[in-house]
């Protein structure tokens, strides 16, 4: 049996509780990202990946005993990648959990602060804890804070029962104006009455249940990969990602609710910082993939591999091509179609083309 599928069929193994740890709305399949790890690296290799989302692949790395570097700069991400690789322990977090809750349950001074849209999707005892948790967890500096802020923002909204919000979607946070609505014509005018401290208590002990992952030799680092790159001096033996695509999806405002416990501000609004039209411009989008392989062409050993995830849609694919080829002139492209047989991102976020699908470009010494 391959190693991956031991770690992915042991459902109730700490390896498999936490490398399913955080919904994400665009991300490696997991054995998919195992399966080119296996495939394509050794143990004690470097992988690389400057698009980590998640960290799909700096998990699956880290398990199968590469050493892996990835960089995101979506902050969920980078939470979820960053816990995951190595989370607090359990009694600090229920420590912490429980400290602020006492606070909450103090203070409701903040309240009517917050709109309709708030008061219907979260009971009152809910929002006074989500407000102070916003505001007192240090999550990019305290690993405790960090660990339990990703739990929160893992069960901030969901299903009625799987979640501490009103009815809603779990990997998108919808819009104010159209929850609101829906709720209404759906008989859910009242959020359902939870007490964060028990529902959130009762998920950290079930997600340690079988122990935590300590894989401190992987890192994953927040920010703009075209700058990060430039400050790291290993040097890589598989280059492994796949760059959002090109004008599929803003997540400033798919994830503006979960981006608001973060400190963002408390409704959808794209973003305003100079990376905002990487995705939906042309020039820009070029620019991004330009700045990102060339950087990585540098920190790759003379031997390595390539291996790019990437859109079947015309320019996608072809500006990725031609950017590919141009900073790794002596590698070979081996071209491989992915048919969609489950929904990704191109899917959900607006591909309907006959020729749906994604395309792996595989590049070898």
């Amino acid at each position: 049996m391959l190693k991956y599928n031991k770690i992915l069929n042991g459902r109730n193994s700490a390896e498999s509780r936490w490398l399913r740890f955080g919904p994400y709305y665009a991300m490696f399949p997991m054995k998919f990202a195992f399966k080119v790890i296996e495939n394509y690296s050794n143990e004690d290799e470097y992988v690389l990946d400057p698009f980590s989302g998640r960290g799909t692949s700096i998990i699956a790395s880290s398990l199968l005993k590469r050493k892996s570097v990835g960089i995101e700069i979506n902050p969920l991400g980078w939470i979820y990648t960053k816990v995951k690789l190595n989370p607090s322990s359990k009694n600090r977090i229920l420590n912490r959990l429980s400290t602020i809750y006492k606070i909450s349950q103090k203070d409701r001074s903040r309240l009517k602060n917050y709109s309709e849209f708030f008061n219907m999707c979260f009971c009152e005892d809910v929002l006074a804890f989500l407000i102070i948790a916003r505001e007192l967890l240090n999550w990019k500096k305290s690993s405790v804070d960090r660990t339990l802020m990703s739990f929160l923002l893992v069960y901030l909204h969901g299903k009625i029962g799987e979640g501490l919000s009103n009815q809603m979607m779990k990997t998108k946070s919808m819009g104010e104006k159209y929850s609101i609505n829906w709720w209404r014509r759906n008989g859910l005018n009242k959020p359902p009455q939870i007490n964060p401290y028990e529902f959130i208590k009762s998920r950290i002990e079930w997600r340690y249940e079988k122990g935590k992952l300590n894989l401190n030799h992987s890192e994953v680092h927040l920010g703009d990969s075209s700058k990060i790159l430039r400050n790291i001096d290993k040097k890589f033996d598989l280059l492994f990602t796949s760059p959002p695509y090109w004008s599929l999806t803003d997540y400033h405002i798919d994830q503006w609710l979960r981006l608001w416990l973060l400190g963002n501000e408390s409704e959808p609004k794209a973003n305003k910082d100079k990376y905002k039209g990487r995705f939906a411009s042309k020039e820009n989008y070029k620019k991004l993939l330009d700045d990102v392989f060339y950087q990585s062409s540098k920190l790759m050993k003379r031997n390595s591999i390539i291996y790019v995830r990437t859109d079947s849609r015309k320019f996608t694919l072809s500006i990725t091509k031609e950017i590919l080829s141009k900073y790794f002139p002596k590698h070979q492209m081996n071209i491989k179609r992915k048919p969609f047989h489950k929904k990704t991102q191109t899917e959900l976020f607006g591909n309907k083309t006959k020729k749906s699908g994604e395309i792996d470009l595989v590049l070898t010494p």
